[in-house]
């Protein structure tokens, strides 16, 4: 089988690949236009940052079967289509997490002391000694947003320099924040008070322009920000502004939206310092991730093993069939439960009974823990690592199993404290092995749990079925199921109505307002 490295690797990765009877073409700095014309002759691909695997790409890669990126980060990756392609896409996470978090310290004290302002002064023959004063980093406040591995170890080395932190997430139990010595707070607060502010979660829809204008008005006057996660976080144009009219005091970026920058104007300003990508740069790093790509695409192209994929749990090859549909149950589950909690999760258990308890239950806890925190956390989660987000924001996960079997052949069942109340949601697989709930708490039912549902809570009273449906034929949307499950006759009851497309902020209000409906909500899976 055939391997192409389309970006710089470690020679110790590649020479790990060639051992194990693998044919590898190690290339640098390939174009897209390059690899699209050989890519279909391959079975592996190894890339890191460069390398962009869109659709079009993976259309013409007719042999594929996995992708690994040496380091965590995959914006470079169309993970949906390579899914829909059959196509294994892993990472290595952990490779980068300290030499990430030791370019942000180093950067926040580039920033504070004007370091290499004050270096590129005396290059030039000057002694400026007035004009780089600086500030200590000591009795400080860092405000951190995204407390994940890389924010964990940036946390962990501030205080360590005496400063105090703040971090954002808000999954991250109030005990686990004592225990590592931060108060935990919400982005108005760390705005307001913070004299360092570094991000740390991935670009997504959610977290892109995060910085802004109206956010940057809401900081101190002189902060200072860095950003070493991924260009896009912070508005560059409105930082660049704020920079000017001396709301910022300074910032430090190792990332850029587009990279490199050409003519950025960020660059002309004297109190804006720049690394290029060099979070991961470093030669433990280096090495680090080339070996764990290696020995993974090794692992998996010649014994089937899988690990570290971000689309498909690690499992044997041979006992993939068996468990795929109750994987997919179990992350299915985890979505719609999420939605319906209020508040931060501390505790997760997970019981398996009947049939289901005889068979490998850690991808099925994991694919629940990732449905479960996908919706709930300011980075991407997967099968890797949400077993580490969950334990780095203090969320005990147990499992227990029980081979008596119920009415159902399998039964699976996710119990979850969060925000100081506890929701249970059970499911099994249907005779064609598709995905069934059929129970949220005391209510028995049978959900589909896929595309968009609206979930309410009523007095079981006459009228509030047909007044929903009433309601949202008027508005133009189709209801393609409905589910109604009750306590008893005359009390509390659930409704789940699984409709074609999502319902407005306005209309929402106005199913609130019916009679009879205690409370709505909209979920998508």
């Amino acid at each position: 089988m055939k391997v192409l490295i389309s970006d710089n690797l470690s020679p110790i990765g590649v020479e790990i690949l060639k051992k194990a009877g693998l044919e590898v073409d190690a290339r640098s700095k390939t174009s897209v236009e390059e690899i699209e014309k050989i890519i279909g002759d391959y079975d592996a691909l190894v890339i890191r940052s460069a390398t962009k695997v869109n659709a079009a790409l993976l259309e013409k890669a007719m042999k594929l079967k996995v992708v690994g990126r040496a380091g965590s980060g995959l914006d470079n990756v169309d993970i949906p289509a390579a899914t829909k392609k059959g196509v294994v896409v892993m990472n290595t996470p952990g490779g980068n997490t300290v030499t990430t978090a030791e370019h942000t310290i180093g950067m926040i004290f580039a920033c504070a002391r004007m370091i290499p302002q004050a270096y590129s002064s005396l290059k030039a023959g000057k002694w400026e000694k007035k004009k780089f004063e600086g500030i200590e980093l000591y009795a400080k406040t860092l405000g951190i947003i995204g407390m994940g591995a890389i924010g964990g170890v940036v946390a962990n080395r501030a205080i360590g320099l005496g400063m105090k932190v703040l971090a954002y997430d808000p999954f991250i139990s109030p005990e686990k924040a004592k225990s590592l010595g931060i108060e935990l707070a919400d982005l108005p607060t760390i705005y307001k008070r913070s004299d360092f502010i570094t991000v740390h979660t991935p670009k997504t829809k959610e977290t892109a322009n995060l910085i802004n204008k109206d956010t940057l008005a809401q900081m101190k006057d002189g902060v200072r920000i860095i950003n070493c996660a991924r260009g896009g976080i912070v508005n560059e144009t409105d930082l660049y502004e704020a920079m000017k009219s001396g709301k910022v005091g300074g910032a430090a970026f190792d990332v850029f939206e587009k990279e490199p920058p050409e003519n950025h104007p960020l660059l002309t300003l004297d109190n804006f310092i720049a690394t290029p990508h060099l979070g991961a740069s470093t030669l433990e790093a280096q090495e680090n991730v080339a070996v764990a790509v290696a020995e993974q695409i090794v692992d998996y192209l010649i014994a089937g093993t899988v690990r570290n994929a971000v689309n498909v749990p690690s499992v044997p090859a041979d006992q993939l069939p068996t468990l795929s549909p109750y994987i997919n149950l179990a992350e299915r589950m985890g979505l719609f439960q999420a939605q319906l909690c209020e508040g931060g999760l501390t505790q997760v258990v997970v019981e398996y009974s009947g049939e289901v308890s005889n068979l490998k239950q850690e991808p099925i806890t994991l694919a629940a823990l990732k449905g479960l925190l996908t919706r709930s956390v300011n980075e991407n989660v997967n099968y890797v690592n949400a077993p580490l987000i969950a334990k780095d924001r203090g969320i005990e996960v147990k499992v227990s199993k029980s081979t008596d079997t119920t009415e159902y052949t399998s039964l699976i069942t996710i119990k979850v404290k969060a925000g100081g109340k506890d929701l249970a949601v059970s499911g099994t697989l249907n005779s064609k092995k598709e995905p069934r709930i059929i129970q949220v708490d005391n209510f028995p039912m049978e959900t589909v749990p896929e595309g968009d549902m609206l979930v309410l809570m009523n007095n079981d009273k006459p009228g509030v079925i047909g007044g929903i449906g009433t309601l949202l034929g008027q508005n133009g949307i189709n209801i393609a199921r409905m589910q109604f499950g009750r306590e008893k006759q005359g009390g509390m009851a659930m409704s789940v109505v699984s409709i074609d497309s999502t319902v407005s902020d306005e209309l929402m209000t106005k199913i609130r307002q019916m009679p009879n409906v205690l409370s709505v909500k909209q979920i998508k899976i």
